[in-house]
């Protein structure tokens, strides 16, 4: 049990010799405001006068107290001549004289702090060792202070607070909160401060100084108690040098033996005389100690075990110390990590490398997407005929004729047309082997274990072989796609299969006419429907039919009864599939229903346009070789008005039927196609079509060759000649000793690391050898 403390000073010098802190070693950290009595209670403690005095703030650096019991040897008498110290930052030389090491305390500070009244959190590690004192370790802080005086900065109290919570929240501390008797507890800022950290008390003991000072008829009995503010390891009170005692350098035993006679005869204390004094107070904070340390000792163990693996696997990932002693193992390594690297290129881009990225695609998976996510996407969004307009493609049909007139769509111009389409194919495949040789420059850049990067000028001189490599490659694997686009250009096959060809064309373009004639026949329907709605409520007979003349057209209109449009593409496909050849009617005349005789058509005084409509008209009371027309013949835009039978049917009889009616309308429809719009139309319309279908063709061809040229062009050659070239520019004999150098920052972070992990196993050897 007694071997706990030194256990942990050991721990303590082991971890400060390479500024470790991760380890929460078990501490008693002494906390109080300024001029609390903070120094008089370590100096009690020590028992002897080393710690500098004065006014103000005068620890400002953290003071790590370490008190190492030594038994007396036999001769030597009680005095100073016991007690050595020692620094941590001189660890060959040891102090006896205690004014000594007082004033090595304080150039030590200003050393760091200045000689302002600033303070730092690097602290000063002193060991003390005497037959007089118990087993400790302490930490003095600066006392906390609340107005900046002087030249002290003006976050002075930020500062101060910053530095107190650093050592009070570790868990692992042992909180020793100085409240001065001669003020109030409610005012005691080290008890505030503990309470923010340990709200339950369990690791805080409250000292309170000075009570011989207490003004009369008052006492701190309740506070000792515990009755004013309860914690669980409870309150010591002690006595004081005062500052006429230190002026006079008088002896800190005479002191201690004033304290023990105070509270030995004061009518108060006396009862709780087990509460106070120093000597409880250090028989306190030992058995505290100890027992915190037997607490932690164990998880403290378990964390450096942890540690210390962490660090050997830290170590190995540096690699093996390099070896000098002849070059042929030098050459060896070359060899080895040249192979590596090469190895390690082929598995990125083959998906089998020990480590993948999750968070990104990278390697062959990048490639994939890029084949058949972005080029594939590329390819799509170029439409064939977005640059070409209706003039372009008549300009092309004319040149192409040259002097004579056409009978046919020319070939030469669907060639001439198609040829630069093609061309638009070209920016995304070259697009393709561009994003290709960008990814294998990012896979070469990011190749090459940590054994590798060990040695910055060779690892760099592989990148710069690597990516030579790649630029070598990309200009073939470019010329080539460039060459696919060419070749397309060169022959316009249109005996492809998948071509649709000249017949496959005009069967599509008659689809697309035919679709066209309807939708026209039915806008035209659905205009006689709304204009019978609109002028059924100027008629004033039901059985009239309102014959209208509009423009040049002449139509006729049924009031009673509505045409249906769907009647009329039913009939008109009817006709078309008794008669394709020619009407029946021929434009500009309609015969009368039930009889032979053409009608002639009510006369116009429009324009030319007259006749391309045809009105029918039907007679009433079985009067069916003639039309009763009014008086006046009606002018252009005039309505007049004949009275028909109410409903619009099939009538028998001898003559046509109603189907020849419908027949002339559809020959009708069918002549305003004949017209040189509709012939350029369907010329236009023609081309597009041929375009947009040999396009598809090359455009699955590339599609298809671009990424199969780039894997054999540019990845493949790279990935089987990288090897080659490598050892080929770096495995000389001049260069294997400049690029075997390692790197200066990465060795002093290896020796970082060899340093820590001896340290850990240290520490581990002394937690054993105590437990």
């Amino acid at each position: 049990m007694d071997r706990l403390i030194p256990t942990v000073n050991k721990l303590q010098d082991v971890f400060n010799t390479v500024g470790q802190d991760e380890i929460d070693l078990p501490q008693i950290v002494v906390v109080g405001s300024q001029s609390s009595g903070k120094s008089s209670v370590l100096e009690n403690l020590v028992g002897r006068d080393f710690l500098p005095r004065g006014s103000g703030i005068v620890t400002r650096r953290p003071l790590v107290l370490q008190l190492v019991n030594i038994p007396r040897k036999e001769g030597d008498a009680e005095g100073e001549s016991t007690t050595r110290a020692q620094f941590l930052h001189l660890p060959d030389k040891v102090f006896t004289d205690m004014s000594e090491v007082r004033r090595e305390i304080e150039r030590e500070t200003e050393r760091l702090a200045g000689n302002n009244k600033g303070i730092v959190k690097t602290p000063i590690h002193l060991r003390i060792t005497s037959p007089d004192v118990l087993n400790l370790t302490l930490v003095d802080l600066p006392g906390i202070t609340k107005i900046p005086v002087g030249d002290q900065p003006s976050d002075i109290e930020m500062q101060t607070r910053n530095l107190v919570f650093e050592y009070i929240s570790k868990p692992n501390s042992i909180i020793v909160a100085i409240s001065p008797a001669n003020v109030d507890i409610v005012n005691s800022e080290s008890l505030k401060f503990a309470r923010e950290v340990d709200p339950k008390g369990s690791r805080t003991i409250g000292v309170i100084t000075k009570i011989d000072l207490m003004d009369r008829g008052t006492n701190s009995l309740d506070i000792l108690t515990g009755r004013v503010y309860p914690l669980r390891l409870g309150f010591v009170g002690v006595v004081n040098r005062s500052q006429e005692d230190t002026q006079s350098n008088k002896p800190i035993a005479e002191s201690l033996a004033f304290e023990e006679e105070f509270f030995r005869t004061h009518q108060v204390y006396r009862t709780i005389q087990q509460h106070c004094g120093t000597a409880n107070l250090a028989k306190v904070l030992n058995q505290l100690l100890m027992q915190h340390i037997r607490d932690h000792l164990p998880n403290i163990k378990t964390k450096i075990n942890a540690l210390i693996s962490q660090t050997e696997q830290e170590l190995s990932s540096y690699g093996h110390m390099s070896s000098d002693k002849d070059g042929v193992s030098k050459s060896g390594r070359m060899l080895k990590l040249i192979t590596l690297f090469a190895t390690e290129f082929n598995n990125s881009i083959e998906g089998t490398a020990p480590e993948m990225s999750t968070a990104e695609l990278c390697g062959g998976a990048r490639l994939y997407y890029i084949f058949n996510d972005i080029f594939a996407s590329g390819l799509d969004s170029v439409n064939p005929t977005a640059n070409l307009t209706n003039n372009d493609i008549r300009t092309a049909i004319r040149n192409s004729t040259g002097p004579r007139a056409s009978l046919f769509v020319p070939e030469i111009a669907f060639q001439l047309l198609v040829k630069p389409q093609i061309k638009s194919l070209e920016p995304p495949a070259l697009r393709c082997v561009q994003l290709a040789y960008e990814e294998l420059m990012k896979i070469g850049l990011t190749c090459g274990n940590n054994e590798m990067r060990r040695y910055p000028r060779l690892h760099n001189k592989v990148v710069e072989v690597v990516s030579d490599l790649l630029r070598e490659r990309v200009g073939p694997a470019s010329a080539y796609v460039e060459s696919l686009i060419a070749i397309e250009r060169a022959y316009i096959n249109t005996n492809h299969p998948d071509f649709i060809g000249g017949p496959g064309a005009i069967s599509d373009l008659q689809r697309k006419l035919e679709r066209k004639r309807k939708e026209t026949t039915r806008s035209r329907i659905r205009e006689v429907n709304k204009t019978i709605t609109t002028t059924r409520q100027r008629s004033t007979d039901s059985d009239t039919v309102v014959v209208g003349s509009y423009g040049n057209v002449d139509e006729v209109v049924v009031e009673s009864s509505l045409v249906d449009p769907s009647e009329i593409d039913d009939r008109i496909e009817e006709h078309h599939r008794k008669n394709s050849a020619s009407m029946s009617v021929a434009p500009g005349t309609l015969r009368r229903p039930g009889s032979g005789s053409p009608i002639n058509p009510v006369p116009h005084t429009g324009g030319p346009g007259a006749g391309k409509f045809f009105n029918s008209f039907f007679g009433t009371n079985g009067r069916r070789d003639g039309l009763h027309v009014s008086a006046d013949e009606p002018r252009a835009g005039h309505i007049s008005v004949i009275p028909v039978p109410n409903k619009l049917s099939n009538m028998t009889g001898e003559g046509t039927s109603f189907d020849e009616d419908i027949a002339a309308l559809a020959t009708q429809l069918s002549s305003d196609l004949s017209t040189a719009e509709q012939r350029d139309e369907m010329e236009t319309t023609l081309i597009r079509s041929l375009i947009t279908s040999y396009f598809s063709i090359v455009r699955k061809s590339i599609q298809d060759l671009v990424p199969k040229a780039v894997m054999h062009l540019l990845v493949n050659e790279v990935c089987q000649s990288m090897q080659n070239r490598l050892v080929e520019e770096l495995y000389k004999e001049d260069l294997i000793n400049e690029l075997l150098q390692e790197d200066p920052a990465l060795v002093a972070e290896r020796d970082q690391c060899a340093a820590m992990l001896e340290v850990y196993k240290k520490a581990f050897a002394i937690i054993n050898e105590s437990m």
